[in-house]
């Protein structure tokens, strides 16, 4: 065999094998992407160029930025995204990519809103009494305000908020009969019974028990009541203080804090138990099971964990530490509550850089997807108040609800029903979206049987 014979002899073998390998590794690739396609039924919250935002039935919400689709999508509509790569529920910015959108036939709530809360039985329910509401009562429902200190009743005519927090001014000088008329009489102004919520952590922040007239003792501190008698104490603190709050009508405590400091310096020191993750999440449990059956719920807070963080109330608190310092030392007492049934979980304003270094944890939706996807919490999401000091931007009502949440405290409400309103009309937020808090906060009620024990 001469040398140009052997030459082309090996060329034609390299063309062959080289056939070869293209075939196997389009195979290989044609079977992989087979493999890792994935669907996500979910809702659109927002479609901006080529960023697409959903929300699935748990609540999580994804944006894709490579979003691409033939077919055009409007919010509130249903759809299927079939997707190559794995979803990352803790955040909501996502890297898989997009091979496909398709709409869903209808777009009933209800079928949306299958998610795991204890309350979700009551969704049909909420639904009915939802369709008959206009869009002013619907956002109504949405925000937890502070009570004017007079005229609270005569507000409620032309707007109707979800419930009123009271605060030591509430209290101060008055007889049990006085504050029980008053919460009475708040009740009958209200279409909808009203969340009627106080902080009454214990120690440092009191508010109903100020007032010796309404109960002898002030409320010990959660630090005071573990040295003096462990859980135990805590455990018999928690029914007594709720006996207290529901025999005059109060039926939401904003407590307890569950945040793990152990640093005596730090802002939220004293209001916490001052023990370590486990102990502080034996805490959260305990608080929470001895709440339940006695008419009032309890709320964790502050949400993903306050650290050693500054005064969000004076302004903006940056916090730097790394997302396995605040999952292995905060999640935990929040998970140990959302386990023993916590209804509801407030998120504090502080910027976790490694969550969310642009929003507030209150407007970030990646904050919210990991309540609700690593804690698993599917209760009522709370933002701490966004009249404070931290929340500078004039759109936070709005990308609050955007962000996750189901109610949204502002003890300054002025005007606030009427931004959200015109949000709404102007096309800045959909109306669904109002929708799925509203029915939450209206199934939250019917599970508290509110809607027969109020009036």
């Amino acid at each position: 065999m001469n040398k140009k014979t052997i030459i082309g002899v090996i060329g034609l073998i390299l063309v062959i094998v080289l056939v070869i390998f293209l075939v196997t590794n389009k195979n290989k690739k044609e079977e992989q992407t087979e493999l890792e396609t994935n669907e996500l039924t979910a809702t659109v919250l927002s479609v901006s160029g080529n960023t697409l935002t959903v929300q699935d039935k748990d609540d999580i919400i994804y944006t894709f930025n490579d979003f691409d689709n033939e077919e055009s999508f409007v919010s509130g509509e249903n759809l299927t995204i079939s997707y190559t790569g794995d979803l990352d529920k803790d955040t909501e910015y996502q890297t898989v990519s997009i091979i496909k959108c398709a709409k869903l036939n209808g777009d009933d709530i209800q079928t949306m809103m299958e998610d795991k809360s204890a309350f979700s039985i009551f969704y049909k329910q909420a639904a009915k009494k939802l369709d008959k509401m206009t869009l002013k009562e619907k956002v109504g429902q949405v925000l937890l305000v502070g009570a004017p200190e007079t005229g609270a009743a005569e507000l409620l005519k032309d707007n109707p908020y979800s419930g009123y927090i009271l605060y030591k001014r509430d209290f101060d000088n008055k007889s049990t009969s006085q504050v029980k008329s008053k919460i009475r009489s708040l009740q009958q102004a209200s279409d909808i019974p009203l969340l009627i919520a106080v902080d009454e952590e214990g120690g440092k922040v009191i508010r109903v028990s100020s007032n010796q007239k309404l109960v002898e003792t002030p409320f010990k501190s959660p630090q005071q009541l573990y040295k003096s008698g462990g859980m135990d104490a805590i455990k018999q603190d928690t029914i007594d203080k709720s006996k207290i709050l529901n025999n005059l009508g109060i039926n939401l405590n904003l407590a307890p804090v569950v945040d793990v400091a152990t640093d005596t310096k730090a802002y939220i020191y004293e209001r916490t138990i001052g023990e370590n993750t486990n102990i502080t999440s034996e805490y959260a449990r305990t608080v929470i099971n001895a709440s339940k059956g006695t008419g009032v719920s309890y709320t964790l807070k502050h949400f993903p964990g306050y650290g050693n963080n500054t005064d969000t109330h004076q302004g903006e608190a940056v916090d730097n530490r790394t997302f396995d310092e605040i999952r292995d030392q905060d999640l935990p007492p929040f998970i140990a509550g959302t386990k023993a049934g916590a209804e509801a979980v407030l998120v504090s304003h502080n910027i976790i850089k490694s969550i969310d270094p642009n929003e507030p944890a209150s407007l970030s939706a990646s904050v919210h997807n990991l309540l609700k996807n690593t804690v698993g919490f599917s209760g009522i999401s709370i933002t701490d108040d966004l009249s404070m000091s931290a929340i500078k931007d004039e759109d936070a009502l709005v990308k609050a609800l955007k962000a996750g949440n189901d109610l949204l405290i502002v003890t300054d409400s002025t005007g606030s029903i009427d931004k959200i309103v015109k949000a709404v009309q102007d096309g800045q937020l959909e109306e669904k979206v109002v929708d799925r808090a509203a029915l939450r906060i209206l199934a939250w009620k019917y599970y508290k049987g509110m809607f027969t024990t109020t009036k």
